[in-house]
């Protein structure tokens, strides 16, 4: 070795599997995240925990095991669902399809326009933190319609959305602490009347 030469390369050192638009990505998802993070944190305080319904039967609640449809069916169901998927970061599923079943109730068309724009906004665009996961098919189709949005506008988002919660998320609510210790407290409660 000469002197006055270094071994070390100058260069600054890069990672050998990262390109240099990676850390821009990983820099908009943590910022995607602590969005997603913070609206959660307000949208918690400020909906309300749930429908308004009455107390589920043994009999109700024994029903949600047998069929999912039965489970979204009921508003105490769709609640304590919701509870579960709030567990599980992903209450936004239930949310947009409660807010798709609203839309289908309008018929004034100012009304429809605005619930609709509302609902793209808060869970099928890219910015925003409580985005559903949609495939590009659906997200084209409902681009489309957007022109002119109907109260069918989001049929089939809804659809996935609803195939995704009844395949995904269902059995492990069947399985979990909510939905059993559920189960026993209204058995416990028709047992004791």
């Amino acid at each position: 070795m000469r002197l006055g030469h270094s071994t070390q390369d100058p260069r600054p050192q890069r990672h050998p599997f990262r390109c240099p638009g990676m850390r821009l990505l990983q820099q908009r998802n943590e910022d995607r995240e602590r969005a997603w993070r913070a609206s959660r944190e307000t949208r918690l305080e400020t909906i309300p925990n749930c429908e308004a319904c009455t107390k589920p039967t043994p009999e109700e609640v024994r029903g949600w095991a047998q069929s999912f449809d039965k489970l979204m069916k009921s508003p105490a169901g769709r609640n304590v669902f919701r509870e579960f998927l709030r567990t599980e970061y992903s209450e936004e599923n239930m949310l947009f399809w409660l807010a798709c079943e609203e839309l289908k109730t309008e018929c004034n068309k100012h009304t429809i326009d605005e619930k609709a724009r509302m609902i793209y906004e808060d869970y099928i665009s890219i910015l925003s933190p409580k985005e559903v996961s949609l495939d590009s098919r659906v997200r084209e189709v409902i681009n489309r319609k957007m022109q002119e949005p109907s109260s069918h506008t989001f049929d089939d988002a809804q659809l996935q959305i609803y195939t995704l919660m009844h395949r995904d998320s269902y059995p492990r609510f069947l399985n979990s602490a909510i939905y059993k210790s559920l189960l026993q407290s209204v058995s416990r409660s028709s047992s004791e009347s």
